[in-house]
C-alpha cells in the first residue's frame, strides 16, 4: 500500500471567490488543510493548485503543490491530472481526495479512509458522521449517505448520497464527510465516465460511481470536520482555529 494525499484548490468560488488564500489565524486555509493532512502521516501530500499563487502560497510553507488547467470540471478531475504530472511510473495504489476548504481537517479522517479502503477491497472509501442537529435533517447542502451498515456500526457499503432526508423511519441520519480514497484503477475509470443522470440531478459527483456499478466503502467517524464554503463558514473558522493569545 503506498497512497498518496492530493487536496484540488482553485480561486473560482461561486460562493466565496478566492477561498484557498483567505486568512485563518495569519495563514492561508490551504497551509492549513495541507498541514493537517501531512499530519496523518500516510504519504506525501500535494496540492493540485489551479492557479500560480495558491502553489506560492504551500510552497512558501515548506509544501509541495503542481499546477493544474484551471477549466478541469472537478476536483477528481484535478487530482487526477496531478497524479499523472506527480507520478507517471504509477507507484502509489491508493490517492486521497482531501477537499481544500477543510481547515478544521482531523487527521484522523484521513487515515480511517486510507484503512477503509485497505479493509475493504473497494473501490473508493468515504466517511459518515452521525447528525446531531436536527435541522440538517432537510438541509440540502448536507449530504446524507444511505449505507448498508455491518453488525458494527462502524463501517458499511454506501446505496446512495442524497441532499433529500433520508432514509425515512426511525434511527439515525448521516451526515457525509467528503474525503475520499481512490484505487488508482477506481479513479482512472472514474474521470474517464461521463457525469450520470442522478449525479445530474442531486449535484452530487459520487452518484457517478454508484451507477456504474462501483462500490463505495464508507467508515463512521465522530464528527464532521469544519468546512468553508461561505463567508459565513469563515467567520466561524476564524474564531474556532484562532491562535490562542500570549498571557
Amino acid at each position: 500500500m503506498n497512497p498518496i494525499v492530493l487536496v484540488p484548490a482553485r480561486m473560482a468560488s461561486a460562493r466565496l471567490p478566492g477561498k484557498p488564500l483567505a486568512l485563518i489565524a495569519g495563514e492561508p486555509m490551504i497551509v492549513h488543510v495541507w498541514r493537517r493532512a501531512c499530519a496523518a502521516n500516510v504519504g506525501p501530500v500535494v496540492v493540485a493548485a489551479a492557479e500560480p499563487q495558491i502553489a506560492r502560497a504551500v510552497e512558501e510553507k515548506g509544501g509541495r503543490a503542481v499546477l493544474t488547467d484551471p477549466a478541469l470540471p472537478s476536483g477528481s478531475d484535478r487530482i487526477f491530472a496531478a497524479l499523472k504530472s506527480l507520478d507517471s511510473g504509477s507507484a502509489h495504489d491508493i490517492i486521497v481526495n482531501v477537499q481544500g476548504d477543510l481547515p478544521g481537517l482531523d487527521p484522523h479522517c484521513v487515515t480511517a479512509v486510507v484503512d477503509t479502503l485497505a479493509r475493504s477491497g473497494a473501490d473508493i472509501a468515504t466517511l459518515a458522521a452521525e447528525i446531531t442537529d436536527s435541522g440538517d435533517y432537510e438541509n440540502p447542502a448536507v449530504v446524507k449517505p444511505i449505507v448498508s451498515w455491518e453488525r458494527n456500526g462502524t463501517h458499511g457499503n454506501a446505496l446512495y448520497f442524497t441532499r433529500a432526508r433520508a432514509p425515512s423511519g426511525e434511527g439515525p441520519l448521516f451526515h457525509h464527510v467528503g474525503i475520499y480514497a481512490f484505487t488508482r484503477s477506481a479513479l482512472e475509470r472514474f474521470v474517464a465516465l461521463p457525469p450520470s443522470l442522478l449525479e445530474q440531478r442531486e449535484k452530487l459527483e459520487q452518484l457517478r460511481a454508484l451507477e456504474a456499478g462501483m462500490r463505495i466503502a464508507v467508515a463512521r467517524v465522530d464528527s464532521v470536520p469544519l468546512s468553508v464554503d461561505t463567508p459565513a463558514d469563515l467567520e466561524e473558522a476564524r474564531r474556532t482555529l484562532a491562535k490562542p493569545r500570549a498571557t
